[in-house]
């Protein structure tokens, strides 16, 4: 702690040449120099700007696809798998038309399991083939964010929240497509016996 050197002292102070000068300047240019880099570094992120010659900067031409195409589609196929699940206008309006054709098709003279079966039954399939269609659909959109990657710019990563809500989108479609096969074949919420 309390030990000087010759430079220190001032002794050697005339001993150093023009030459010895000039490199310790230039090591403190250096670090100068890299503590501004690391800075614009930094700020590179922030803001894109024209270099002297009107081109863009070296980083800004290698950066790739930003990820937004992934996104929008695994917000889709989250949302079309939430469809799947609650209904759809397009399901609605099918059921309803199916419910007239059974209507119309039915005399009033059939028996009541017929009544049954061509009012409701074949509107309650029809209901279930709509969501089975948007859960399929929720599937394979889903499924293909996920394996977009795979295909994409060699390592450039997918964001996070792309994968949870892809691997959303995939689960409520497969759950979607579940429900939509049991209600479709009568193992869920079966016609009622008109016995």
């Amino acid at each position: 702690m309390g030990t000087k050197t010759a430079d220190e002292t001032g002794a050697g102070a005339e001993a150093t040449t023009d030459e010895q000068k000039v490199s310790v300047a230039k090591t403190d240019e250096v670090t100068e120099a890299e503590d501004t880099t690391a800075d614009d570094e930094v700020t590179a992120d922030d803001e894109v700007t024209a270099d002297e010659e009107g081109e863009l900067p070296e980083a800004a031409r290698e950066e790739g696809p930003t990820g937004v195409g992934q996104g929008a589609g695994a917000v889709v196929s989250a949302a079309l798998g939430l469809v799947s699940l609650t209904g759809s206008w397009v399901g609605t309006v099918a059921a309803a038309r199916e419910t007239l054709v059974g209507q119309l098709q039915t005399s009033s003279t059939a028996s009541v399991a017929k009544q049954v079966k061509e009012v409701y039954g074949d509107a309650w399939q029809t209901t279930a083939l709509w969501g089975g269609l948007f859960a399929l659909l929720a599937l394979v959109v889903g499924v293909g964010v996920l394996a977009r990657p795979a295909f994409g710019a060699p390592g450039k990563p997918q964001a996070v929240w792309i994968k949870s809500v892809a691997w959303g989108g995939v689960a409520l479609g497969v759950v979607g497509l579940l429900l939509a096969v049991l209600k479709y074949t009568g193992i869920l919420l079966d016609l009622p016996s008109t016995s």
